[in-house]
């Protein structure tokens, strides 16, 4: 077991140094992500190596429960998938911007529009996917406007991992703990909306207040270029998809249909649609840049730490973790232990893995609070550093590109404030379901 303890530790401090030092690497003209090399390395190892039963972990695999990690994996990148065609077709870039228009008389009406303006595409997109959209049409916009685009950017990447809980396609976080605890699509949206709006108000409060100063700013010039939707059939054809994707998962449990499959048939429609229309206008562009934008990295991250946590268990690590969180906790407070535990896990070891782990300290457990509280953590655990979800770290390279002055403990002092206020309001909120 120390053995294995020892491997799990040192894969991710290995993930962490590739992700901080060299976060891709080529080979032969290919470039790939490194993050998720060590933990593969690790991975392979304890496959190769006499550690555990090996026919139950790929009965699991193999397996038609909702804990298949293939399944989940299958939801997210075809979720994924619909929200990045409709970004590629430009809605996101051309709604923006007709609000930005708008509301640019004061820097405070552009910071509140464009808070609920991605919280409001968060919800039904996904988080990583709206950082990485408006983050360089942030910089786009304060750059014309000659205003500081760091609140905005703050705001941004606030926004984003706050309204994300609220369903359950908000995060891969929440898909995977909501996958295992065949918790529904319905059935976690009405629980999450009062964690979700008091999170949200409360986030907003902060940055308000932490960046009053700047935004008293007048704003001297703003003027934008014009954004259109770049192709209008596609976009309403993704956005059609998107939609009736939702929908369905939202009624899933009661037409007996599981999510991925939903998720994979819209997801297929999509892309056959994408290629007819490759085939006919001969313009390969749109299909290639949506491809190319899924994150298919995540595949061997999640089934490799998916193989290191499965290893963990079957030595009852996270047995003894949840006995000890037992001894220490009673019924009221045990939910706020795994709101804190969990959102700081996740700047100890990225918070795709840390839900892999709590996923497997939650199995002992009847309290459905503790499996809410956790999902809670996985999403404000993004904001006190940036190494706490891989979106932070992608967002903290495109500002240093760009040569926006923000640097890890700049992030960390912001972020500490406001993880600190989101998890009072996200324990209120606890005490409150």
């Amino acid at each position: 077991m120390v053995f294995v303890i020892i491997m799990a530790i040192l894969a991710i401090i290995a993930m962490f140094i590739c992700i901080l030092k060299f976060p891709s690497i080529k080979i032969k003209g290919f470039t790939i992500d490194s993050f998720y090399l060590p933990i593969l390395f690790v991975a392979i190892l304890f496959l190769i190596l006499p550690l555990f039963d090996k026919n139950g972990y790929f009965n699991v695999l193999t397996s038609n429960s909702s804990i298949n990690p293939l399944k989940i994996l299958v939801l997210f990148t075809c979720v994924s998938m619909l929200s990045i065609a409709l970004d590629e077709a430009g809605f996101f870039k051309y709604i923006a911007t007709i609000f930005i228009k708008k509301f640019n008389s004061s820097q405070y009406k552009l910071f509140i529009i464009l808070y609920v303006l991605i919280s409001v595409l968060t919800i039904f997109t996904s988080n990583d996917i709206v950082i990485l959209t408006f983050t360089p049409f942030i910089l786009y916009f304060s750059k014309r406007g000659k205003i500081n685009p760091i609140p905005f950017l703050v705001m941004e990447f606030v926004a984003a991992n706050t309204y994300s809980m609220l369903l359950s396609i908000g995060n891969p976080t929440n898909i995977y703990l909501a996958s295992i605890f065949n918790i529904s699509f319905f059935d976690y949206f009405i629980k999450m909306i009062i964690p979700t709006i008091l999170v949200g108000v409360s986030s907003f409060i902060a940055l308000i207040l932490m960046f009053r100063k700047s935004l008293n700013k007048k704003i001297e010039v703003f003027d934008i270029e014009n954004a259109s939707i770049s192709n209008k059939p596609l976009c309403i054809i993704s956005a059609i998809h998107l939609f009736l994707t939702t929908i369905l998962l939202a009624i899933s449990s009661y037409i007996n249909i599981e999510m991925w499959a939903i998720c994979l048939s819209f997801a297929c429609s999509l892309l056959l649609i994408l290629i007819v229309y490759t085939i006919k206008t001969r313009k390969s562009k749109f299909l290639k840049s949506t491809i190319k934008r899924i994150p298919f990295s995540l595949i061997p991250f999640v089934l490799s730490m998916f193989t290191i946590i499965y290893t963990l268990d079957s030595y009852n690590v996270f047995k003894y973790i949840y006995d000890f969180f037992s001894s220490i906790s009673n019924d009221k407070t045990e939910p706020i232990l795994y709101l804190i535990t969990s959102t700081l896990s996740c700047n100890i070891m990225n918070n795709i893995p840390m839900t892999l782990a709590y996923g497997s300290i939650l199995e002992y457990t009847n309290n459905v609070n503790l499996i809410y509280a956790t999902i809670i953590g996985s999403n404000i655990g993004a904001i006190l550093t940036p190494v706490g979800a891989l979106a932070g770290i992608m967002w903290l390279r495109i500002l240093k590109i760009n040569d926006v002055d923000y640097s890890f403990l700049k992030f960390m002092k912001n972020g500490l404030i406001l993880t600190i206020v989101l998890i009072i309001s996200g324990a209120i909120a606890l005490l409150i379901i």
